[in-house]
């Protein structure tokens, strides 16, 4: 980081383990010392706009959704202000993923679980101590701190936590570089973010093009009776799932588990067509009662009966037969080629137009073997399956791929943003002399142009 941009020119100990040296004009004062907490409650109930923080950000939460626990009350939310800094200081051992710093851009009222912070600023800029103590987040300072049964952290716990003061005037120019920066990385990243979500669309195009109007645009077609289906090949079948596959539920009820074992697919690790490693459990087959036990075969394919993903679905692939199935239904087709079907149960007139429909028919999405069973599918000859089955993946191997490197871009991107922001807090970058360029370049538009030309 410190090869692009110059370094002070002296430096001294900072006494802090985790910053090291720190620029000769720059001060070290305890948390009490440079800011102060306050916890006005809402207690007229007079403000009604509630904050949340997610993901290092501070956004508006839509109550009405009732998604979450909700208080009887919000008189016992604190308020806040522009300019305030919000910590989730609680769960600081088990939960090492979540960013706990937001900053408020906006008037609203928060739970008053969380510890907000007000800088002094007579000599401290609200923003730098925002960025500084971001960048103690994202480096994982706080999780070595806190106690309890909730492993959390109050203010009086945290009070001598040691804060780095540059020059007023410095901060501020620190704020305006890293504003300007971070913001020239967040295009960067919303614009691969939006190249993912172009391809994973043209990936459901594909697939959904393939299995319901074959490969051969010349075919004779007949009407499918059905208004959002529109018109199918002539020579095709229309049977219902059952009528070519066996349908049967997984274990139900989890056993123990392991470190180590049988692989459990559950529904975590069932992610549009591929089995996920993130969450993998494992089992011991003598802990569980054998008629309960479904052995997955190679072909087979797991469809999510409950939850959020209710519907989604995936095909066993050779690393993971032998594994156990878990809650969700297994799919064992016999009379149909099983990567056709598996990329058939992807489509859009599978999946959007008969199954979600069918899971949101109760209060919670869910969707049960019968009617699993009873969504139509357009069967081609065995011959043509096996082509269109070619098709598809020889198709998804360049999409995917894709998909691939622009994810590996925008992790770059991000690490570059923490170590940008790190570099400059902590004085291992001088920018004192910088000042904004007049144009922003843009890195992906000949990616977009490549793919979608």
């Amino acid at each position: 980081m410190v090869g692009r941009y110059k370094p002070y020119p002296e430096y001294k100990p900072s006494g802090v383990e985790w910053v090291g040296n720190i620029p000769k004009s720059w001060d070290v004062r305890p948390l009490f010392g440079a800011a102060e907490t306050e916890s006005r409650k809402n207690e007229t109930g007079s403000e009604k706009n509630v904050l949340s923080l997610s993901y290092g950000n501070i956004v508006d939460r839509d109550v009405e959704t009732n998604f979450g626990l909700l208080p009887a009350s919000f008189n016992t939310y604190q308020l806040v202000e522009p300019g305030e800094i919000i910590l989730r200081l609680t769960d600081l051992q088990n939960d090492k993923r979540s960013l706990r710093v937001g900053f408020s851009k906006k008037k609203g009222i928060i739970t008053s679980a969380y510890l907000k912070l007000v800088a002094k600023k007579h000599f401290l800029s609200e923003y730098f101590l925002y960025l500084l103590l971001h960048s103690y987040d994202t480096t994982k300072v706080f999780y070595g701190m806190g106690g309890g049964l909730r492993q959390s952290m109050k203010f009086e716990e945290m009070r001598r936590l040691p804060i780095l003061i540059p020059p007023l005037p410095e901060q501020i120019q620190i704020a305006a570089f890293l504003d300007h920066e971070t913001a020239k990385i967040d295009t960067l990243i919303a614009k691969q973010q939006r190249l993912i979500e172009l391809l994973e669309e043209k990936r459901q195009a594909v697939i959904s093009h393939a299995v319901t109007k074959g490969l051969n645009p010349n075919a004779p077609l007949r009407p499918s009776g059905i208004d959002w289906l529109g018109d199918v090949p002539a020579h095709w079948e229309v049977k219902p799932l059952k009528h070519f596959s066996t349908i049967r539920y997984g274990i139900g009820e989890p056993p123990k588990y392991h470190e180590e074992g049988t692989p459990l697919i559950r529904a975590t690790n069932i992610r549009s067509g591929r089995i996920s490693p993130i969450g993998l459990v494992y089992v011991n087959p003598f802990e569980i009662p054998a008629n309960r036990i479904v052995w997955l075969e190679f072909g087979d394919i797991v469809v999510v009966r409950s939850g959020a993903t209710t519907g989604d679905s995936s095909i066993i692939p050779h690393k993971y037969a032998n594994s156990i199935a878990g809650f969700d239904m297994v799919v064992r087709p016999n009379q149909c080629l099983a990567d056709f079907l598996a990329f058939a149960l992807l489509s859009d007139y599978l999946r959007t137009n008969q199954i979600d429909i069918e899971k949101t028919r109760a209060a919670q999405p869910h969707l049960n073997a019968e009617e699993l069973g009873n969504c139509f599918v357009l069967l081609p000859s065995e011959q043509e399956q096996v082509e269109i089955v070619d098709f598809i993946s020889s198709k998804l191997v360049k999409l995917d791929g894709l998909v691939s490197k622009a994810r590996v871009t925008v992790a770059l991107l991000k690490e570059r943003r923490t170590a940008l922001i790190s570099a400059a807090v902590t004085g291992k970058i001088d920018v004192r002399d910088w000042q904004p360029p007049q144009s922003i370049s843009d890195q992906t538009t000949e990616t977009f142009k490549e793919v979608f030309a």
